[in-house]
Protein backbone atom coordinates (compact mmCIF):
# COMPACT_ATOMS: atom_id res chain seq x y z
CA UNK A 1 0.00 0.00 0.00
CA UNK A 2 1.76 3.40 -0.96
CA UNK A 3 1.28 5.68 2.05
CA UNK A 4 1.89 9.11 0.66
CA UNK A 5 2.54 12.60 2.77
CA UNK A 6 0.10 14.66 1.97
CA UNK A 7 2.13 17.36 1.76
CA UNK A 8 3.58 16.03 -1.20
CA UNK A 9 1.24 15.52 -3.33
CA UNK A 10 0.29 17.73 -5.92
CA UNK A 11 -2.67 19.86 -5.43
CA UNK A 12 -4.54 20.03 -9.45
CA UNK A 13 -5.49 24.10 -8.18
CA UNK A 14 -1.87 24.47 -8.99
CA UNK A 15 -1.69 23.09 -11.97
CA UNK A 16 -1.98 24.35 -15.35
CA UNK A 17 -3.27 22.45 -18.64
CA UNK A 18 -3.36 23.71 -22.13
CA UNK A 19 -4.69 21.41 -24.86
CA UNK A 20 -2.08 21.11 -27.79
CA UNK A 21 -2.37 18.70 -31.19
CA UNK A 22 -0.08 15.70 -30.74
CA UNK A 23 2.61 15.19 -32.79
CA UNK A 24 3.59 12.22 -34.74
CA UNK A 25 1.18 9.65 -36.62
CA UNK A 26 -2.02 9.61 -36.41
CA UNK A 27 -3.76 10.13 -39.69
CA UNK A 28 -6.57 12.76 -39.79
CA UNK A 29 -7.00 12.70 -35.73
CA UNK A 30 -4.34 14.22 -35.00
CA UNK A 31 -4.67 16.79 -37.20
CA UNK A 32 -8.34 17.57 -35.80
CA UNK A 33 -8.36 17.30 -32.28
CA UNK A 34 -6.07 18.69 -29.76
CA UNK A 35 -5.73 15.81 -27.39
CA UNK A 36 -2.18 16.37 -25.94
CA UNK A 37 -1.75 18.51 -23.00
CA UNK A 38 0.62 21.04 -21.71
CA UNK A 39 0.92 20.97 -17.72
CA UNK A 40 2.80 23.82 -16.33
CA UNK A 41 3.77 23.98 -12.75
CA UNK A 42 4.71 27.24 -10.76
CA UNK A 43 7.53 25.53 -8.32
CA UNK A 44 7.40 28.68 -6.44
CA UNK A 45 3.55 29.01 -6.21
CA UNK A 46 3.24 25.34 -4.94
CA UNK A 47 1.95 24.06 -1.74
CA UNK A 48 5.31 22.21 -1.54
CA UNK A 49 8.06 22.23 1.65
CA UNK A 50 11.03 24.91 0.89
CA UNK A 51 13.21 22.17 0.73
CA UNK A 52 11.38 19.81 -1.74
CA UNK A 53 11.17 22.83 -3.03
CA UNK A 54 14.62 23.95 -3.78
CA UNK A 55 15.49 20.73 -4.61
CA UNK A 56 12.98 19.98 -7.28
CA UNK A 57 14.64 23.93 -8.78
CA UNK A 58 18.24 22.24 -8.12
CA UNK A 59 17.05 19.03 -10.40
CA UNK A 60 19.18 18.91 -13.84
CA UNK A 61 15.97 18.70 -16.20
CA UNK A 62 15.34 20.11 -19.52
CA UNK A 63 11.80 20.28 -18.36
CA UNK A 64 11.79 22.84 -15.13
CA UNK A 65 12.31 26.33 -17.21
CA UNK A 66 14.71 28.70 -15.43
CA UNK A 67 11.73 30.74 -13.78
CA UNK A 68 11.40 28.02 -11.85
CA UNK A 69 8.04 26.35 -14.05
CA UNK A 70 7.84 22.54 -14.48
CA UNK A 71 6.44 22.08 -18.35
CA UNK A 72 5.61 18.46 -19.19
CA UNK A 73 3.95 17.64 -22.51
CA UNK A 74 1.57 14.38 -22.63
CA UNK A 75 0.90 13.15 -25.72
CA UNK A 76 0.58 9.31 -25.25
CA UNK A 77 -2.80 8.51 -25.19
CA UNK A 78 -5.86 9.50 -27.57
CA UNK A 79 -8.08 11.38 -25.27
CA UNK A 80 -7.67 14.28 -22.78
CA UNK A 81 -8.44 12.22 -19.86
CA UNK A 82 -5.84 10.06 -20.29
CA UNK A 83 -3.17 12.52 -21.24
CA UNK A 84 -4.08 14.65 -18.02
CA UNK A 85 -4.11 11.58 -15.45
CA UNK A 86 -0.19 10.52 -17.11
CA UNK A 87 0.94 14.25 -17.15
CA UNK A 88 0.02 14.34 -13.46
CA UNK A 89 1.48 10.72 -12.40
CA UNK A 90 4.65 11.82 -14.33
CA UNK A 91 4.68 15.22 -12.14
CA UNK A 92 4.02 13.25 -8.75
CA UNK A 93 6.81 10.80 -9.90
CA UNK A 94 9.12 14.02 -9.98
CA UNK A 95 8.42 15.52 -6.82
CA UNK A 96 8.61 11.84 -4.89
CA UNK A 97 12.35 11.79 -6.11
CA UNK A 98 13.68 14.65 -4.56
CA UNK A 99 10.72 13.97 -2.08
CA UNK A 100 13.56 12.75 0.27
CA UNK A 101 16.95 14.56 1.78
CA UNK A 102 19.91 13.04 0.81
CA UNK A 103 21.76 12.03 3.46
CA UNK A 104 25.13 13.85 3.62
CA UNK A 105 28.50 11.43 3.87
CA UNK A 106 30.73 12.16 6.63
CA UNK A 107 33.93 11.03 6.08
CA UNK A 108 35.57 8.44 8.05
CA UNK A 109 39.87 7.70 8.50
CA UNK A 110 40.43 3.97 7.61
CA UNK A 111 41.69 1.75 10.87
CA UNK A 112 45.09 1.53 12.50
CA UNK A 113 44.17 -2.62 12.06
CA UNK A 114 42.76 -2.32 8.40
CA UNK A 115 45.82 -0.28 7.25
CA UNK A 116 48.49 -2.75 9.20
CA UNK A 117 46.01 -5.66 6.28
CA UNK A 118 47.02 -3.68 3.77
CA UNK A 119 50.37 -3.05 4.12
CA UNK A 120 50.45 -6.67 4.87
CA UNK A 121 49.00 -7.76 2.30
CA UNK A 122 50.92 -5.65 -0.28
CA UNK A 123 54.20 -6.77 1.20
CA UNK A 124 52.70 -10.74 0.76
CA UNK A 125 51.79 -9.75 -3.15
CA UNK A 126 55.20 -8.24 -3.32
CA UNK A 127 57.33 -11.47 -2.42
CA UNK A 128 54.98 -13.77 -4.32
CA UNK A 129 55.79 -11.63 -7.52
CA UNK A 130 59.70 -11.59 -6.29
CA UNK A 131 59.58 -15.27 -6.71
CA UNK A 132 58.57 -15.36 -10.27
CA UNK A 133 61.93 -13.64 -11.24
CA UNK A 134 64.28 -15.20 -12.78
CA UNK A 135 67.39 -16.35 -10.55
CA UNK A 136 69.85 -14.09 -12.43
CA UNK A 137 68.20 -11.08 -11.21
Amino acid sequence: MDVRDPALSVNAAEVEFTAIRAQGAGGQNVNKVSSALQLRYDIAAASLPEGVKDRLRALPDRRITTEGVVVLKAQRYRTQERNRADALERLQRLIDGVAAEPIVRRPTRPTRASQRRRLDDKTHHARLKALRRTVGE
